[in-house]
């Protein structure tokens, strides 16, 4: 009876072993969810399941939260508001509920998590737990805020960018309308695109009228070039600023500064015009002003130095006239009749003295420039101005050590020490301190007008330790005849001399003046490139020379002419006169006599006396020839091109002297022709 019974005692373990896999397989399934917080609750809400997923996402283990409520991992807000409890009776009467809320993790850290809760059933469809499914989306919920920050953050600048467009373009129009200048936009063709109500205002033309004209239709016909030319320029590059006249409604026209921009991109120029007529007309009404001032202190100056000279002159000829009257008496004695005559010859060194004062100021005289050190002129001058300073006051020289070669007048150069220590004797009242300081400078300060500037000069100063020049009249001391010393005491015309032989050598003059510390003088000279030449005096030069001989005498003057044949025949000279260049020339081509030497006046009409020089220097390379003039422009602007110059007025002394130096040199350049042929 037991063997027919069914064997069904053999399948039972096999049916109880299926639900521990089962349970075993969701487990696993469960588990391997990591990217999942997946929580299983009894109907009160403690936990009864927790997978892997919900240890790595909320960093609990199974083991500290089993039979722990779901309040764990809500925050402390959503469990003070019952959040817990509302999602489990609303899963009881939905079948589950969706959330998306910020959670908490066991170290306090919150993250945003999308969750889920369902309700869990038995075979009965009776409520038994919750399942809790939670997926942590922190980054995703930072990006869509940082998302939202962002799109937030554009709508605010979008909405900041149009107010700003709206109150930019609303103060564009209120400046456009406003502006007082010409506002103007054209095209690379010249055709006007805009304007503003300036050109109503300004010009008087209608703005619609003006649309669609050429702009060079409304500019002056003479200023139209520059305009096409500044046009085609902003093709390619910025425009710079330009002037010209743009025609009134009423026929006139008006000076308008441009600047203008061009825009490639666009094709179009835009340009800001500013009335300048006013402006112009102002300059130009200030420029005839100043021409008037100068005008009338130019005649001021010339009727100063005129009365100056007048009244010098008229005392020098009062002197001549009146010894030439006393040299008539019949009665006169030698010793007499010799103090008449020096007085009229040193009346006559007084004359030209101040010829040449004159001409040294207005920069006109003729001068002589050679290299030379400036340090050993003022050395060789120390014992002069000694005496000329006078016992009382102290004259001390301070000298550079380096060479300070100029190239000028050493003659002139002296003068101007000489007129200068004078007036700084008499401004200490002969007791003091003169000090006389040369030294190399790289630059000029500035002086009166002119700016200063660099070079390279030689400095020769004057230090005095008088009482200053009063600050009212220190713009006035180098003008000829002006002079704060009493009547009889000096001319004014020393500080005239130094002005005009600085400016003439290339240089300047500066003073600067204190009440208490002195006054102090300095020239500024061109340092010469070139060092002086120490030659030795030829003795042999005066053995050579000779009285006799034949001079040709060119001079228009007659009286002068025939002084000049006089004097030279008292010496010896046979001589002709020729009264101009031309003359001069017919008489050296046709003349049987043999002349050794040329002594011709500069001023002459036709030919000067420098071209009559020249050509007979082309024609006779041996003939010396001599220049004599009493003024000549070109002879101040270029110098003597080479030849002895004897200045008017002359003794026959120096007559002698230059003509006979000049024939030993003849006679030494035909020796050398001969020994050359």
């Amino acid at each position: 009876m037991v063997d027919d019974q069914p064997c069904v005692p053999a399948a039972a373990p096999a049916e109880a072993a299926a639900p521990k896999q089962s349970e075993a397989y969701l487990r696993a399934v469960v588990d391997s969810a990591i990217d999942f917080a997946i929580v299983a609750t009894d109907l009160n809400g403690r936990v009864t399941r927790w997978n892997e997923g919900a240890h790595r996402i909320l960093r609990w283990t199974e083991a500290e939260m089993l039979g722990e409520p779901l309040h764990r991992f809500f925050t402390a807000e959503d469990v003070a508001a019952g959040r817990v409890e509302f999602e489990m009776q609303s899963a009881l009467a939905t079948g589950h509920g969706n959330d998306e809320r910020w959670h908490q993790r066991k170290d306090g850290e919150r993250f945003w998590a999308s969750g889920e809760l369902t309700v869990l059933r038995d075979d009965d469809d009776s409520a038994i737990g919750y399942v809790k499914v939670l997926r942590d989306r922190t980054r995703q919920r930072l990006a869509d805020e940082e998302r939202n920050r962002l799109e937030a953050e554009l709508r605010r600048l979008n909405e900041q960018l149009a107010t700003d467009v709206s109150r930019r373009t609303a103060e564009r129009d209120q400046l456009w309308e406003a502006s007082p200048d010409l506002l103007l936009m054209f095209d690379f063709d010249g055709i006007i695109r805009e304007v503003n109500p300036a050109w109503t205002s300004l010009l008087g033309h209608d703005l619609d009228d003006l649309i669609g004209r050429q702009v060079d239709s409304l500019v002056h016909p003479d200023d139209r070039l520059l305009t096409e030319i500044a046009r085609g320029d902003g093709r390619t590059c910025a425009l710079p600023a330009a002037e010209n006249r743009y025609r009134n409604m009423d026929g006139t026209y008006r000076q308008i500064s441009w600047v203008a921009a061009p825009d490639a991109a666009r094709g179009m120029i835009y340009a800001t015009g500013r009335d300048m007529t006013l402006a112009r007309e102002a300059e130009q009404a200030l420029h005839i002003a100043e021409d008037q001032l100068r005008q009338s202190q130019k005649m001021e100056a010339v009727g100063q130095l005129t009365g100056g000279v007048a009244h010098d002159f008229n005392n020098l000829l009062t002197v001549i006239r009146g010894s030439v009257d006393l040299l008539r008496r019949p009665d006169l004695t030698e010793e007499r009749r010799k103090r008449y005559i020096d007085a009229i010859a040193d009346t006559a060194d007084r004359a030209s003295k101040l010829t040449s004062q004159l001409l040294a100021f207005a920069r006109r005289q003729t001068l002589k420039p050679t290299v030379f050190d400036a340090r050993k002129n003022i050395l060789n001058l120390h014992d002069m101005l000694v005496t000329l300073a006078g016992s009382r006051v102290a004259v001390v020289v301070d000298i550079a050590d380096e060479p300070c070669p100029v190239n000028a007048d050493p003659g002139q150069l002296d003068t101007a020490i000489v007129n200068m220590a004078i007036n700084a004797r008499d401004a200490m009242n002969g007791e003091g301190r003169l000090t006389l300081r040369v030294q190399g400078v790289a630059s000029i300060p500035a002086v009166r007008a002119h700016a200063a500037h660099g070079g390279d000069y030689v400095a020769i100063s004057l230090h005095d330790t008088g009482k200053g020049i009063p600050p009212d009249q220190i713009n006035h001391i180098f003008e000829p005849f002006f002079t704060t010393k009493g009547v009889g005491q000096g001319t004014g015309l020393g500080l005239s001399q130094v002005f005009g032989f600085a400016k003439q050598s290339g240089g300047e003059i500066a003073v600067e003046s204190h009440a208490t510390t002195g006054t102090v003088f300095t020239l500024y000279l061109p340092r010469s490139v070139v060092l002086p030449i120490i030659a030795d005096r030829d003795q042999g030069h005066e053995a050579m020379m000779r009285h006799d001989g034949c001079a040709l005498i060119v001079e228009d003057n007659v009286d002068v002419g025939r002084f000049a044949t006089e004097a030279l025949r008292e010496l010896g000279y046979r001589t002709h006169l020729a009264t101009d260049a031309q003359q001069a020339l017919s008489f050296l081509r046709t003349t049987d006599d043999r002349y050794d030497v040329v002594f011709s006046d500069v001023v002459m009409p036709g030919m000067s006396g420098i071209e009559l020089g020249q050509e007979v220097r082309r024609l006779y390379p041996s003939m010396p020839v001599v220049l004599t003039s009493g003024y000549s422009s070109a002879l101040a602007e270029s110098g003597t091109h080479g030849f002895e110059l004897l200045q008017k007025p002359y003794s026959i002394d120096e007559l002698s002297l230059i003509l006979r130096r000049a024939m030993v040199v003849g006679e030494t350049a035909r020796t050398a022709l001969l020994v050359a042929d």
